[in-house]
């Protein structure tokens, strides 16, 4: 897993959950640019993608990824709710959204596996 969000202290804390949750966290990036570029390096099966990045939207990186050849779940985050996004999760590429205070292991796998975005 990749974890992409400007927040040094959130990609610090979502590192040390999802690790201590089973997930193999490969690296982390502090921007859309260098998301890119380390997905492109350590092709991620799952990346976690915050909305709001200093150089380009999570909504911009998730399409981008969504048009690589390997295609990793994208999961985007945000410390807003899902409702202020409209269906602009859905139309990036993206297999949903997890609001932060949400991010869990289960709220992973239930993006990923399908069973629905969460919701807050």
């Amino acid at each position: 897993m990749l974890v992409v969000d400007d927040d040094p202290s959130f990609r610090y804390w979502a590192r040390a959950l999802l690790e201590a949750s089973g997930y193999d966290v490969v690296d982390d990036a502090s921007d859309g640019e260098s998301g890119l570029a380390e997905a492109a390096r350590l092709r991620p099966q799952v990346v976690l993608i915050d909305i709001q990045l200093p150089d380009m939207s999570g909504f911009e990186v998730a399409r981008r990824l969504s048009e690589t050849e390997w295609r990793p779940a994208v999961v985007l985050i945000s410390g807003r709710g899902r409702y202020q996004y409209g269906d602009r999760v859905r139309n990036c590429g993206a297999l949903g959204f997890i609001a932060k205070e949400h991010l869990s292991e289960d709220a992973i796998v239930a993006v990923v596996r399908g069973r629905g975005e969460r919701r807050a």
